[in-house]
């Protein structure tokens, strides 16, 4: 493979794709010996493993620069070509599942991806190819305005990011500019944004409809792979986070006050821990890729060989720059079996959490891509996807010194407890898209009611200091999964029990490495629920199940704070 900078893209075409497609369908419906039909089965992974690996380049290519021009038209081309697929995707799913030879491909690839074919048929016809292109039109025109977003802040040109940054200052005035800054920056493209918002749930609610599903939400429960469970039993786990959790959440941020030595705690305070300063790493973006590095050599050999790849062939884009995507991600690349970590460093621990984070998301995938008999089987639901980067992100924790230097301890402090602090604003996200699907005809003046009633229920500390914009509940909008990743946000707080599940083995020296690992080998081969089983991890949809692991959390966050 080649460093990522010089892989070449080639626009693939959609109607050679789809000819190619339709003929392993043809040759597979008309294999004689389950040889003939494993080899269909295989050029059609083939075929799109290609086509996805291109999107990706393509995508990544993209988000680096949201003006380049090219590439800017190969995700608008992408958008309008993928959707046409629909019908011959729908066309394998169906011909596999009734296949003869569906029995011996199971023993091999798994029952579940069977299953996923089964629900992914139901789930496609012709009437949402349309829909599902503005779909995709919409979220890249949203992508484009919180990108294009900046302002002047004490002689810097800060984007969403870079402002975040200065709210975590150690001066307290710096802090409320920062934080009012950010608020006149999301205020002055709010009207944009809830109007974006309107035309994605109108789309959504239409493809549901065209589906036959009486809502969204039933919907959009199967497209994420929630098998075994679904609405009732996160509106449990919810319920079950609000009496376990928002009450440690609530009394660690009145000590937060007291250390910090005010009389309430602000929104503009929640990210300042200490009042001296939080730990902000130790060196340039170069130099904090090396220390990584060090890092994963010293884990284990898994790691050590997966770091080598990913530095050898350039697999990262880490520094903000102008016109470059928010936030950050790991995707991946089929034919190469290769993940690729986009972030936006800012030089505030955040830096350090995508070196974990994003390289736990990373290292699974280049991990069960060589174990598993097809890459695409390396990816799970993310619910399963985010305990891989964050338990990646604890497992880390004996590192923080290289990072951090003496000030290491008040990272690993700050950092758990933010682990633990930010479950009530995940399920808030969740129980807000909840309303709104509920009533797919509200507008934006209701969104703002929804967010301000869900935010004061499990997040009874968040004080916004008389801001008039963020006090009407607009804050919802600043959060991209709302936009782009619809009903996705649940996953992190689901995730987080099962990271500190196995962080707690660590703590307890049970094995917690050899489960990890488990984790990440099995991939997207079972459902939710088995992955769990077969991995050791209690599933967290239950509410003895959170109430311990907040038990946990509460004790690890005294033993943290103790070595202060």
């Amino acid at each position: 493979m080649e460093k990522f900078k010089d892989l070449k893209y080639v626009r693939p075409d959609s109607e050679t794709v789809e000819k190619a497609l339709t003929s392993c369908i043809a040759e597979f419906e008309k294999a004689e010996s389950f040889e003939q039909a494993h080899k269909a089965f295989l050029n059609w992974h083939k075929i799109s493993g290609e086509l996805e690996t291109m999107y990706v380049i393509a995508y990544v290519r993209n988000t680096v620069n949201m003006k380049d021009e090219f590439y800017d038209g190969e995700i608008e081309y992408f958008n309008e070509a993928i959707p046409k697929l629909t019908p011959v995707m729908k066309k394998w799913g169906e011909t596999i599942v009734k296949s003869q030879f569906r029995p011996r491909l199971e023993e091999i690839y798994g029952s579940h991806y069977f299953h996923t074919a089964e629900i992914e048929n139901r789930l496609m016809n012709d009437e949402i190819i349309e829909p599902s292109i503005e779909e995709n039109n919409i979220s890249t025109e949203y992508s484009k305005t919180a990108a294009s977003c900046s302002t002047e802040f004490r002689g810097e040109t800060c984007n969403f990011y870079g402002l975040l940054r200065h709210m975590q200052s150690s001066d307290r005035e710096e802090r409320r500019e920062a934080f009012t800054a950010w608020a006149n920056l999301y205020e002055s493209v709010s009207s944009t944004l809830e109007e974006q918002y309107g035309r994605l749930v109108r789309l959504r609610c239409r493809i549901a409809k065209a589906l036959g599903f009486d809502n969204y939400i039933d919907y959009v429960y199967l497209a994420r792979g929630r098998y075994d469970y679904g609405a009732k039993e996160v509106a449990e786990f919810r319920e079950a986070v609000r009496k376990y959790i928002t009450p440690i959440c609530d009394k660690m941020y009145k000590e937060q006050a007291t250390r910090l030595g005010i009389d309430k705690l602000r929104y503009y305070d929640e990210q300042l821990v200490f009042p001296d300063g939080n730990a902000d790493p130790i060196g340039t973006p170069e130099e904090l890729v090396e220390k990584a590095r060090k890092m994963y050599d010293d884990i284990s050999p898994e790691t050590r060989e997966f770091f080598e790849f990913m530095t050898e062939h350039e697999l990262f884009d880490l520094v903000t720059r102008e016109n470059k995507h928010l936030g950050g991600y790991c995707t991946s690349m089929p034919d190469y079996k290769a993940p690729f970590i986009f972030s936006n460093f800012n030089g505030t621990s955040a830096d350090v959490d995508v070196l974990t984070h994003e390289a736990g998301h990373a290292f699974e995938f280049y991990y069960a891509a060589r174990q598993l008999p097809l890459p695409s089987l390396a990816n799970s639901t993310s619910e399963i996807c985010e305990i891989h980067s964050m338990t990646m992100e604890l497992f880390a924790y004996p590192y923080m010194e290289s990072f951090f230097g003496d000030k290491a301890d008040k990272y690993r402090y700050a950092h758990f407890t933010e682990a633990l602090k930010t479950i009530p604003y995940l399920v808030s996200v969740d129980e807000f898209q909840h309303r709104v699907f509920e009533n797919p005809d509200s507008n934006a003046e209701d969104w703002r009611r929804y967010w301000k009633e869900i935010e004061q229920k499990y997040m009874p500390w968040r004080d916004y200091d008389g801001n008039e914009f963020l006090e009407s509940g607009a804050f919802w909008m600043q959060k991209q999964h709302i936009f782009l990743y619809p009903f996705y946000y649940i996953d992190y707080a689901l995730a987080e029990m099962g990271a500190f599940s196995l962080y707690r083995r660590k703590v307890e020296n049970n094995g917690a490495w050899e489960h990890y690992l488990k984790l990440c080998s099995i991939g997207g081969m079972y459902g939710y629920s088995e992955t769990l089983e077969r991995a050791g991890i209690p599933i967290p949809l239950s509410d003895d199940v959170v109430k311990s692991t907040a038990a946990f959390a509460e004790k690890q966050a005294e033993i943290f704070q103790s070595k202060l």
